[in-house]
């Protein structure tokens, strides 16, 4: 089966970032199909390459975080249109489409598939397109609104099955298209390159946490990750002398103002990393005892499958959350670690006092974390999940 997978911003393990689609391509291959991906970088110009039997196409789409709103629209616009001259030009082989977003105008591609060439498509939604920017205010034109909703539905609909990563996802896109097929695949642990392991004194040493207790933060560093709640915390925990050390790992269009703030309260307890491939995560994860998992306070983020919260878990952390959602549910049911209010940083410090001052159950926590994530986000789990949905397609 010839899968040809669409995603704009593909990254690898020795990139880092969110490798979700490295996995899904390459846990595909590994079962006998052949995917071909279509994908972006900031070359500059066209290339093809083989990366662990995937073929992969880099369309020259520039983009970054630091880009405006108006200027991410243009990329996201220039990426459908050059991936269909793409497909048309190279007269590309294949049964069945795989999209992922975002941007939500990659389904563009999948309308035109669909209609152009009548191929079938698999839309997997990553983050709900349009509700996100517009709750966070990054779209406020009504027209607009009605337009991107419009095309959201219309995406969904023509999609043979919709692929969602969290149950809050899964629920709006049902109530979008009552009718419609749809599956949840969440993001995945990777238990075989994580693993729960003791703490290498010459890693605690050369991150200056030899005596502490870390708390890491993973991932974007911007609007939607607010992470002046985790500045908030780290103030209040300074100022009631607690042995707390924070480690901000990542990039992102906030990171400068969120490091200026954390130096002008003199947050002594707050140390900056940047952007990590899969190795430096997992370094800084081994002298880590416990991660954040953070999101500005509105409600649609609370749907979300945070990519590094999987890491977490598959490294046996206590893992904190501040959202509301299901990632709330998942902690505490699994007793592998609790939400904290973001509002108030003294709930933070109330909760985390115990996992300090009884070991015991701190190892008991991070026990839980290794065993949910073997038991229901590993790897190999979710790529059969995908398998599955892929063959039953194919059938149809």
């Amino acid at each position: 089966m010839k899968i040809l997978y669409i995603h704009q911003y593909f990254k690898t393990p020795q990139e880092g970032g969110a490798i979700r689609s490295y996995y899904l391509a390459k846990g595909l291959v590994d079962e006998g199909f052949e995917v071909e991906m279509i994908t972006s970088h900031n070359e500059g110009i066209y290339q093809k390459t083989v990366i662990d039997g995937i073929t992969v196409h880099y369309l020259p789409v520039y983009y970054s975080n630091d880009l405006g709103f108006l200027k991410r629209i243009f990329s996201f616009y220039s990426f459908q249109k050059k991936a269909k001259h793409l497909i048309s030009k190279e007269n590309l082989s294949f049964d069945l489409a795989y999209l992922t977003s975002t941007p939500l105008t990659v389904g563009l591609v999948g309308l035109w598939l669909k209609k152009k060439l009548s191929k079938p498509y698999i839309f997997e939604v990553r983050d709900l397109w349009p509700t996100a920017p517009i709750q966070i205010g990054a779209i406020k034109a009504g027209w607009l609104k009605k337009q991107l909703y419009a095309l959201e539905a219309k995406i969904y609909n023509h999609a043979d099955k919709v692929i969602a990563l969290s149950p809050g996802m899964e629920d709006w896109i049902k109530e979008v298209v009552p009718e419609k097929e749809v599956h949840m695949i969440p993001n995945m642990a990777d238990c075989e390159f994580f693993s729960k392991e003791l703490k290498d004194p010459k890693l605690t040493s050369f991150y200056h946490v030899n005596d502490a207790f870390v708390v890491t933060y993973l991932g974007s560093i911007g609007i939607t990750n607010h992470l002046e709640f985790l500045l908030n915390i780290a103030e209040k925990c300074l100022k009631a002398g607690l042995n707390i050390k924070f480690k901000v790992v990542g990039e992102g269009s906030k990171l400068h103002q969120i490091k200026l703030e954390a130096y002008l309260k003199n947050l002594s307890n707050v140390e900056f990393y940047g952007h990590q491939n899969k190795e430096g995560v997992r370094r800084l994860l081994n002298v880590t005892d416990a991660t954040y998992v953070s999101f500005a306070n509105i409600p649609v983020l609370g749907t979300n499958s945070p990519n590094k919260m999987f890491d977490s878990l598959a490294s046996g952390k206590l893992t904190i959350v501040n959202s509301t959602g299901w990632t709330k549910d998942l902690v505490e049911e699994n007793q592998c670690g609790f939400y904290a209010n973001p509002e108030d940083p003294t709930d933070f410090i109330q909760k985390i006092t115990p996992f300090i001052n009884q070991p015991q159950r701190l190892e008991e926590y991070k026990n839980n974390a290794r065993n949910v994530a073997e038991k229901l986000y590993s790897r190999r789990l979710q790529v059969q999940k995908l398998i599955s949905v892929l063959k039953s397609s194919n059938k149809g």
